[in-house]
């Protein structure tokens, strides 16, 4: 099993969407960013490039390649979960936390939580979404910006295999399909 986390910020700015979890949120300002600075689905990339010991999406998506000016994150998190499975990992979970004073994201979680999981392939309750404020504090809760955590549980295919790697003897035929 492999542990990752990720974070990431962006200053809130006039003329911009607001991008969240790949939802539109209608909001006065939106997040300031080479991308659409989606500070959610960020910090869910770096949790999961962190994982799977594949550095951070400044290196695979760096902020001054004219090719990802204005791009959608989520386009940038299906990157990320197709260089996950070509080595082998399994995503077993997706918890993240939105820390924004205002607008409340109560009702677009769902499919902030939906629109993850689709870009991944997981099904349905692999992914969680909170939000929450900082209660007036600091730059979030002065409305400056907004941040976000994440943290992933990957697997790899290897863990699944119990082989003379893990098990002197093998697997003694324990697994039907792998012929050992």
């Amino acid at each position: 099993m492999r542990i990752g986390q990720g974070y990431d910020v962006h200053k809130l700015a006039e003329g911009r969407d607001l991008i969240l979890g790949g939802v539109k949120i209608p909001y006065e300002t939106g997040l300031l960013g080479h991308s659409d600075a989606d500070v959610l689905v960020h910090a869910v990339m770096d949790a999961l490039l962190g994982a799977a010991a594949l550095g951070d999406i400044g290196e695979h998506f760096p902020d001054t390649d004219p090719q990802y000016k204005g791009v959608s994150s989520i386009e940038l998190l299906k990157r990320v979960g197709e260089l996950l499975e070509e080595r082998g990992y399994v995503i077993e979970n997706i918890d993240a936390t939105v820390i924004a004073q205002k607008p409340k994201l109560l009702t677009y979680r769902p499919e902030m939580a939906r629109n993850i999981g689709q870009a991944l392939k997981l099904p349905d309750g692999k992914v969680n979404i909170k939000a929450t404020t900082e209660e007036g504090l600091g730059f979030t809760g002065k409305g400056e910006g907004i941040s976000s955590q994440a943290i992933v549980l990957l697997t790899s295919m290897e863990d699944y295999c119990y082989d003379d790697r893990i098990m002197e003897e093998g697997c003694k035929g324990c697994c039907k399909g792998c012929g050992k």
